[in-house]
Protein backbone atom coordinates (compact mmCIF):
# COMPACT_ATOMS: atom_id res chain seq x y z
CA UNK A 1 0.00 0.00 0.00
CA UNK A 2 2.83 2.49 1.05
CA UNK A 3 4.63 2.11 -2.70
CA UNK A 4 1.00 2.79 -4.59
CA UNK A 5 0.88 6.04 -2.61
CA UNK A 6 4.11 6.94 -3.40
CA UNK A 7 3.43 5.66 -7.22
CA UNK A 8 0.09 8.17 -6.67
CA UNK A 9 2.16 11.15 -5.12
CA UNK A 10 4.87 10.86 -8.45
CA UNK A 11 1.75 10.78 -10.14
CA UNK A 12 0.49 14.10 -8.84
CA UNK A 13 3.20 15.96 -8.85
CA UNK A 14 3.41 15.22 -12.69
CA UNK A 15 0.01 16.33 -13.53
CA UNK A 16 0.18 18.98 -11.44
CA UNK A 17 3.90 20.18 -13.30
CA UNK A 18 2.38 19.38 -16.70
CA UNK A 19 -1.17 20.90 -16.13
CA UNK A 20 0.28 24.19 -14.72
CA UNK A 21 2.32 23.99 -18.46
CA UNK A 22 -0.57 23.54 -20.26
CA UNK A 23 -2.72 26.55 -18.32
CA UNK A 24 0.34 28.55 -19.02
CA UNK A 25 0.69 27.84 -22.42
CA UNK A 26 -3.24 28.21 -22.98
CA UNK A 27 -3.92 31.72 -20.68
CA UNK A 28 -0.67 33.37 -22.20
CA UNK A 29 -1.81 32.32 -26.22
CA UNK A 30 -6.12 33.10 -25.35
CA UNK A 31 -4.25 36.88 -23.83
CA UNK A 32 -2.21 36.80 -27.02
CA UNK A 33 -5.30 36.98 -28.90
CA UNK A 34 -7.40 39.36 -27.28
CA UNK A 35 -4.15 41.91 -27.27
CA UNK A 36 -3.39 41.62 -23.58
CA UNK A 37 0.53 43.10 -23.09
CA UNK A 38 2.82 40.33 -22.44
CA UNK A 39 4.25 41.97 -19.62
CA UNK A 40 1.05 41.97 -17.83
CA UNK A 41 0.22 38.29 -18.57
CA UNK A 42 3.81 37.16 -17.28
CA UNK A 43 3.14 39.41 -14.01
CA UNK A 44 -0.34 37.89 -13.61
CA UNK A 45 -0.90 34.57 -15.52
CA UNK A 46 1.69 32.82 -15.72
CA UNK A 47 2.77 33.55 -12.32
CA UNK A 48 -0.76 32.19 -11.24
CA UNK A 49 0.33 29.04 -13.72
CA UNK A 50 3.69 28.14 -11.88
CA UNK A 51 1.80 28.61 -8.36
CA UNK A 52 -0.84 26.73 -9.64
CA UNK A 53 0.32 23.16 -7.99
CA UNK A 54 1.20 25.10 -4.46
CA UNK A 55 -2.85 26.22 -4.75
CA UNK A 56 -4.09 23.26 -5.75
CA UNK A 57 -2.52 21.40 -2.65
CA UNK A 58 -3.34 24.18 -0.06
CA UNK A 59 -7.09 24.24 -1.10
CA UNK A 60 -7.43 20.35 -1.47
CA UNK A 61 -5.64 20.09 1.98
CA UNK A 62 -8.30 22.75 3.32
CA UNK A 63 -11.21 21.45 2.15
CA UNK A 64 -10.17 18.41 3.47
CA UNK A 65 -8.99 19.84 7.01
CA UNK A 66 -5.38 19.17 6.60
CA UNK A 67 -4.52 22.66 7.68
CA UNK A 68 -0.61 21.48 8.36
CA UNK A 69 0.35 20.81 4.59
CA UNK A 70 -1.61 23.67 3.27
CA UNK A 71 0.15 26.03 5.56
CA UNK A 72 3.49 24.17 5.40
CA UNK A 73 3.82 23.71 2.02
CA UNK A 74 2.89 27.82 1.46
CA UNK A 75 6.23 27.84 3.73
CA UNK A 76 8.20 25.22 2.68
CA UNK A 77 7.92 25.87 -1.21
CA UNK A 78 9.02 29.97 -0.23
CA UNK A 79 11.89 28.30 1.49
CA UNK A 80 12.70 26.51 -1.15
CA UNK A 81 12.26 29.25 -3.86
CA UNK A 82 14.98 31.40 -2.00
CA UNK A 83 17.16 28.75 -1.14
CA UNK A 84 16.82 26.20 -4.00
CA UNK A 85 15.88 27.94 -6.63
CA UNK A 86 17.94 30.87 -6.39
CA UNK A 87 21.05 28.98 -4.87
CA UNK A 88 20.96 26.66 -7.87
CA UNK A 89 20.72 29.38 -10.59
CA UNK A 90 23.31 31.53 -8.65
CA UNK A 91 25.73 28.48 -8.81
CA UNK A 92 24.93 27.99 -12.57
CA UNK A 93 25.45 31.57 -13.24
CA UNK A 94 25.30 34.86 -11.06
CA UNK A 95 22.22 36.43 -10.67
CA UNK A 96 21.38 39.80 -11.21
CA UNK A 97 18.65 41.57 -9.72
CA UNK A 98 16.72 44.41 -10.83
CA UNK A 99 16.06 47.34 -9.86
CA UNK A 100 12.52 47.09 -9.53
CA UNK A 101 12.42 43.83 -7.04
CA UNK A 102 14.72 45.24 -4.84
CA UNK A 103 12.90 48.71 -4.20
CA UNK A 104 9.93 46.60 -4.34
CA UNK A 105 8.81 42.83 -4.83
CA UNK A 106 11.64 42.11 -2.04
CA UNK A 107 10.36 44.58 0.33
CA UNK A 108 6.51 42.92 -0.43
CA UNK A 109 7.31 39.23 0.48
CA UNK A 110 9.21 40.00 3.15
CA UNK A 111 6.86 42.53 5.44
CA UNK A 112 3.98 40.30 3.86
CA UNK A 113 5.57 37.34 5.48
CA UNK A 114 5.92 39.64 8.95
CA UNK A 115 2.68 40.33 8.54
CA UNK A 116 0.91 37.27 8.61
CA UNK A 117 2.95 35.77 11.62
CA UNK A 118 1.96 38.96 13.17
CA UNK A 119 -2.01 38.40 12.39
CA UNK A 120 -1.54 34.47 13.29
CA UNK A 121 0.57 34.23 16.33
CA UNK A 122 1.15 37.90 17.78
CA UNK A 123 -0.44 37.12 20.74
CA UNK A 124 0.86 34.09 21.67
CA UNK A 125 4.60 35.65 21.10
CA UNK A 126 3.32 38.58 23.16
CA UNK A 127 2.47 36.46 25.75
CA UNK A 128 5.42 34.53 26.16
CA UNK A 129 3.68 31.06 25.71
CA UNK A 130 5.11 29.61 23.00
CA UNK A 131 8.01 27.55 24.97
CA UNK A 132 5.16 25.72 26.89
CA UNK A 133 3.67 24.15 23.51
CA UNK A 134 4.71 20.83 21.70
CA UNK A 135 5.91 21.65 18.51
CA UNK A 136 2.57 19.70 17.14
CA UNK A 137 0.16 21.76 19.41
CA UNK A 138 -1.51 24.81 17.99
CA UNK A 139 -0.63 28.39 19.00
CA UNK A 140 -2.32 30.79 16.35
CA UNK A 141 -4.76 30.73 13.35
CA UNK A 142 -4.78 31.88 10.21
CA UNK A 143 -8.68 32.92 9.97
CA UNK A 144 -10.94 33.76 7.42
CA UNK A 145 -10.59 37.48 8.39
CA UNK A 146 -6.98 36.91 8.14
CA UNK A 147 -7.74 35.33 4.98
CA UNK A 148 -9.79 38.06 3.15
CA UNK A 149 -7.40 40.28 4.05
CA UNK A 150 -3.89 39.37 2.61
CA UNK A 151 -6.60 38.20 -0.35
CA UNK A 152 -6.96 42.22 -0.77
CA UNK A 153 -3.47 42.85 -0.52
CA UNK A 154 -2.85 40.51 -3.06
CA UNK A 155 -5.09 42.24 -5.30
CA UNK A 156 -3.83 45.53 -4.53
CA UNK A 157 0.20 44.36 -5.32
CA UNK A 158 -1.58 43.13 -8.80
CA UNK A 159 -3.48 46.06 -9.61
CA UNK A 160 -0.12 48.37 -8.71
CA UNK A 161 2.24 45.99 -10.97
CA UNK A 162 -0.19 46.11 -13.81
CA UNK A 163 -0.72 49.84 -13.25
CA UNK A 164 3.52 50.14 -13.30
CA UNK A 165 3.69 47.86 -16.52
CA UNK A 166 1.35 50.19 -18.05
CA UNK A 167 3.77 53.37 -16.96
CA UNK A 168 6.90 51.51 -18.35
CA UNK A 169 5.79 49.29 -21.41
CA UNK A 170 8.49 46.98 -23.07
CA UNK A 171 8.72 46.29 -26.72
CA UNK A 172 6.56 43.21 -27.48
CA UNK A 173 6.95 40.46 -29.76
CA UNK A 174 4.48 39.65 -32.55
CA UNK A 175 3.93 35.63 -31.88
CA UNK A 176 1.52 33.50 -34.22
CA UNK A 177 -1.42 33.19 -32.44
CA UNK A 178 -3.64 30.02 -31.29
CA UNK A 179 -6.72 29.49 -32.18
CA UNK A 180 -9.46 30.31 -29.41
CA UNK A 181 -10.82 26.76 -29.09
CA UNK A 182 -7.61 25.62 -29.13
CA UNK A 183 -6.69 27.82 -25.86
CA UNK A 184 -9.58 27.20 -24.23
CA UNK A 185 -9.13 22.85 -24.26
CA UNK A 186 -5.40 23.52 -23.36
CA UNK A 187 -6.69 25.52 -20.02
CA UNK A 188 -9.81 23.47 -19.18
CA UNK A 189 -7.09 19.95 -19.81
CA UNK A 190 -4.37 22.17 -17.78
CA UNK A 191 -6.53 23.30 -14.95
CA UNK A 192 -8.13 19.31 -14.77
CA UNK A 193 -4.85 18.19 -14.18
CA UNK A 194 -3.76 20.33 -11.50
CA UNK A 195 -7.25 19.71 -10.07
CA UNK A 196 -6.28 16.11 -10.14
CA UNK A 197 -2.44 16.22 -9.35
CA UNK A 198 -3.59 18.25 -5.84
CA UNK A 199 -6.06 16.23 -4.85
CA UNK A 200 -3.69 13.00 -4.81
CA UNK A 201 -0.45 14.37 -3.71
CA UNK A 202 -2.47 15.59 -0.63
CA UNK A 203 -3.98 12.08 -0.03
CA UNK A 204 -0.99 10.34 -0.80
CA UNK A 205 1.06 12.85 1.15
CA UNK A 206 -1.31 11.89 4.18
CA UNK A 207 -0.90 8.47 4.30
CA UNK A 208 3.01 8.27 3.93
CA UNK A 209 3.33 10.71 6.41
CA UNK A 210 1.61 7.95 8.72
CA UNK A 211 3.02 5.36 7.64
CA UNK A 212 6.37 6.78 8.22
CA UNK A 213 5.59 8.44 11.56
CA UNK A 214 5.93 12.19 10.35
CA UNK A 215 3.67 14.63 11.09
CA UNK A 216 1.74 16.17 8.53
CA UNK A 217 4.09 19.90 8.81
CA UNK A 218 7.14 17.82 7.94
CA UNK A 219 6.02 16.31 5.05
CA UNK A 220 3.80 19.44 3.71
CA UNK A 221 7.53 21.91 4.57
CA UNK A 222 9.93 19.26 2.55
CA UNK A 223 8.36 16.56 0.62
CA UNK A 224 4.99 18.06 -0.63
CA UNK A 225 6.60 22.02 -0.84
CA UNK A 226 9.61 20.26 -2.98
CA UNK A 227 7.20 18.81 -5.54
CA UNK A 228 4.95 21.90 -5.80
CA UNK A 229 7.63 24.42 -5.97
CA UNK A 230 9.43 22.37 -9.27
CA UNK A 231 8.04 24.55 -11.98
CA UNK A 232 10.06 27.37 -10.27
CA UNK A 233 12.87 25.04 -10.53
CA UNK A 234 12.93 23.87 -13.49
CA UNK A 235 12.19 27.34 -15.23
CA UNK A 236 14.69 29.04 -13.35
CA UNK A 237 17.36 26.73 -14.09
CA UNK A 238 16.66 27.03 -18.06
CA UNK A 239 16.84 30.39 -17.58
CA UNK A 240 20.32 30.29 -16.03
CA UNK A 241 21.58 28.05 -18.42
CA UNK A 242 20.57 30.24 -21.62
CA UNK A 243 22.31 33.65 -19.62
CA UNK A 244 18.72 34.88 -18.77
CA UNK A 245 19.33 34.90 -15.44
CA UNK A 246 17.18 38.16 -14.70
CA UNK A 247 14.11 35.79 -14.75
CA UNK A 248 14.85 33.69 -11.97
CA UNK A 249 15.16 35.81 -9.10
CA UNK A 250 11.45 37.67 -10.53
CA UNK A 251 10.21 33.83 -10.66
CA UNK A 252 11.43 32.99 -7.00
CA UNK A 253 10.29 36.23 -5.18
CA UNK A 254 6.77 36.76 -7.30
CA UNK A 255 6.00 32.93 -6.87
CA UNK A 256 6.73 33.42 -2.83
CA UNK A 257 4.56 36.43 -2.54
CA UNK A 258 1.20 34.71 -4.97
CA UNK A 259 2.13 31.61 -1.94
CA UNK A 260 1.78 33.64 1.05
CA UNK A 261 -1.21 36.51 0.16
CA UNK A 262 -3.11 34.02 -2.31
CA UNK A 263 -3.12 30.82 -1.81
CA UNK A 264 -2.88 31.11 2.23
CA UNK A 265 -5.42 33.46 1.38
CA UNK A 266 -7.90 31.16 -0.39
CA UNK A 267 -7.19 28.53 1.88
CA UNK A 268 -7.62 30.10 5.07
CA UNK A 269 -11.17 31.34 3.58
CA UNK A 270 -11.99 27.95 2.33
CA UNK A 271 -10.97 26.35 6.09
CA UNK A 272 -9.35 28.34 8.83
CA UNK A 273 -5.67 27.08 9.10
CA UNK A 274 -4.62 25.86 12.63
CA UNK A 275 -0.38 27.05 13.21
CA UNK A 276 1.36 24.79 15.37
CA UNK A 277 4.20 25.64 17.16
CA UNK A 278 6.63 23.77 13.83
CA UNK A 279 4.92 25.95 11.80
CA UNK A 280 5.56 29.40 13.60
CA UNK A 281 9.22 28.69 13.55
CA UNK A 282 9.14 27.68 9.76
CA UNK A 283 7.46 31.37 9.21
CA UNK A 284 10.48 33.25 11.83
CA UNK A 285 13.46 31.22 9.68
CA UNK A 286 11.53 32.30 6.36
CA UNK A 287 11.88 35.88 7.62
CA UNK A 288 15.94 35.23 8.17
CA UNK A 289 15.73 33.44 5.51
CA UNK A 290 14.37 36.35 3.20
CA UNK A 291 16.37 39.03 4.62
CA UNK A 292 19.41 37.26 4.20
CA UNK A 293 18.52 36.51 0.47
CA UNK A 294 17.77 40.62 0.53
CA UNK A 295 21.41 41.61 2.00
CA UNK A 296 22.74 38.60 -0.85
CA UNK A 297 20.69 40.80 -3.59
CA UNK A 298 21.86 44.41 -2.83
CA UNK A 299 25.20 43.79 -2.10
CA UNK A 300 26.69 44.18 -5.92
CA UNK A 301 23.05 43.99 -7.42
CA UNK A 302 23.75 40.36 -7.91
CA UNK A 303 23.99 36.72 -6.48
CA UNK A 304 27.65 35.32 -6.90
CA UNK A 305 28.32 31.60 -7.18
CA UNK A 306 29.36 31.72 -3.34
CA UNK A 307 26.48 33.18 -2.37
CA UNK A 308 24.53 30.40 -3.78
CA UNK A 309 26.88 27.69 -2.30
CA UNK A 310 26.09 29.13 1.10
CA UNK A 311 22.14 29.31 0.45
CA UNK A 312 21.96 25.54 -0.73
CA UNK A 313 23.78 24.71 2.65
CA UNK A 314 21.60 26.81 4.50
CA UNK A 315 18.75 24.85 2.94
CA UNK A 316 20.05 21.36 3.91
CA UNK A 317 20.65 22.77 7.39
CA UNK A 318 16.99 23.92 7.50
CA UNK A 319 15.67 19.98 6.11
CA UNK A 320 18.19 18.70 9.04
CA UNK A 321 16.86 20.53 11.73
CA UNK A 322 12.96 20.34 10.70
CA UNK A 323 13.38 16.71 10.53
CA UNK A 324 15.37 16.42 13.92
CA UNK A 325 12.75 18.90 15.75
Amino acid sequence: MIFLNILLLIIGFVLLIKGADLFVDGSAALAKNFKVPGLIVGLTIVALGTSAPELAVSTSAAIQGSNEIALSNVVGSNIFNLLCVLGVCAIIHSVPVDKGIIKRDFPVSILTTVFVLAMTCGKAMIKGGVSDHSMDENVGEVGRITGIIIIALFVIYIIYLIADARKNPEKEEEAANKPILKCAVLILIGLAMIIGGGQAVVYSAKYIARAAGMTETLIGLTIVAVGTSLPELVTSIVAARKGETGLAIGNAVGSNIFNLLLILGVSAVIHPVAVNLASLYDMIVLIAISIITYIFAITKRDINRLEGIVMVLIYVADVVFAVKR
